[in-house]
C-alpha cells in the first residue's frame, strides 16, 4: 500500500500528513513529542492502511507542518487535530495517540467527543506522573535548551549513525535492538534543519515542566467520563511512563482494555511492530 502525502489547510496553519487506504472506521494517528506522523507510524501505517482508511498529521511545529510562534501545549495541539479532522470530514474515528499524542488523543476524546468513535493509548502521557530523563530539565531552561538543541542537530550530522540511534533509543526508552537505519536517521536529520522545530520542541516541552511538577496533565479523575471503546498498549518495560500507569488507568475506565507488549519500553509501536500491528487490526475491526 503506497501512501499519499499532502498538506492540509487548518485555519492559520498548514499541516502536513500522511493519508491512504479505505475502509471505516477512518484511524488517525498521532504522534509523540519530538516526532511526525511520517517518522512516528511509519511501520504501521501501510498494514493498517489494508482494512482501514489512515491519516498521519504532523502537529503544528514538527515533521513538515506549519511552525508558527506561539503557545505550544496540548490544548494548542487538540484544537489544530480538531481543525485537521474538520477540514478532512472526519468524524467517528479511531484516535491512536502514543505518549504526548495519547494525551492529545484524551484532549480530544474528552472535549470533542463526537469526533472519537475509539481510543487507542499507546504508553501515553496524562495517566501518572512521568519519570523525566535527566537531560529534560536542562533543556527547559533558558539558553541551555537551545544550546543543547543546536549540539543535537550538528551530533545527527557529525556522529556515526550506530551512536546516534544507539542514544534515541536509550532516549525513549526503547528496548529492542535494530541495525541503524538510514532512512530514520535522514527523517531525524529534516526534522532538525527544519526552521523553527527547534523552538517548537523548546516551547513544548517548557509548557509541560511546571505542569507536570503539579500533576495538572494527569487525567484520571477524568477518566471515569470516557464511555468509547479504549485499548491501552503498553512496552511492558517504559521508564519513562511506567506500566502501572496502565494498570490504573484500565481500573478507571470502564470496559478498557490492556495490551502489555513485553521486550519494548516506551515505543511499542516501533519497537514491536508487528505485534503492535496485530493487536491494533483486532481492536478496530
Amino acid at each position: 500500500m503506497t501512501l499519499q502525502s499532502g498538506f492540509v489547510q487548518c485555519g492559520p496553519i498548514r499541516l502536513h500528513h500522511l493519508f491512504g487506504g479505505s475502509g471505516e472506521p477512518a484511524l488517525v494517528f498521532v504522534h509523540g513529542l519530538g516526532s511526525a506522523g511520517f517518522i512516528e507510524w511509519r511501520s504501521n501505517l501501510d498494514p493498517m492502511a489494508m482494512r482501514h482508511r489512515v491519516y498521519a498529521p504532523d502537529l503544528p511545529g514538527f515533521g513538515r507542518s506549519d511552525k508558527p510562534r506561539g503557545a505550544y501545549g496540548v490544548e494548542f495541539f487538540a484544537r489544530a487535530l480538531e481543525d485537521y479532522m474538520q477540514a478532512l470530514g472526519i468524524s467517528g474515528a479511531t484516535m491512536v495517540g502514543a505518549s504526548l499524542g495519547g494525551r492529545v488523543a484524551l484532549e480530544l476524546a474528552l472535549n470533542h467527543p463526537h469526533r472519537v468513535k475509539r481510543l487507542v493509548l499507546v504508553n501515553s502521557v496524562g495517566l501518572g506522573r512521568p519519570r523525566p530523563r535527566p537531560y529534560y530539565p536542562l533543556l527547559v531552561l533558558p539558553a541551555l535548551g537551545e544550546l543543547l538543541m543546536r549540539a543535537t542537530r550538528l551530533a545527527l550530522w557529525r556522529a556515526p549513525a550506530g551512536l546516534i540511534l544507539g542514544l534515541r533509543r536509550r532516549a525513549t526508552g526503547a528496548h529492542a535492538e535494530s541495525a541503524p537505519d538510514p532512512e530514520y536517521l535522514g527523517q531525524l536529520r529534516e526534522m532538525h534543519d527544519s526552521p523553527g522545530f527547534a523552538r517548537a520542541y523548546l516551547a513544548t516541552l517548557r509548557s509541560l515542566a511546571a505542569p507536570f511538577r503539579g500533576g495538572v496533565h494527569d487525567l484520571r479523575s477524568r477518566l471515569h467520563e470516557i464511555a468509547i471503546p479504549v485499548l491501552l498498549v503498553w512496552g511492558a518495560g517504559d521508564t519513562l511512563l511506567p506500566l502501572r500507569h496502565a494498570l490504573l488507568a484500565r481500573d478507571l475506565i470502564a470496559g478498557a482494555e490492556l495490551r502489555v507488549i513485553a521486550s519494548a519500553g516506551h515505543s511499542p509501536h516501533r519497537e514491536r511492530s508487528g505485534e503492535f500491528n496485530r493487536v491494533l487490526l483486532d481492536f478496530a475491526g
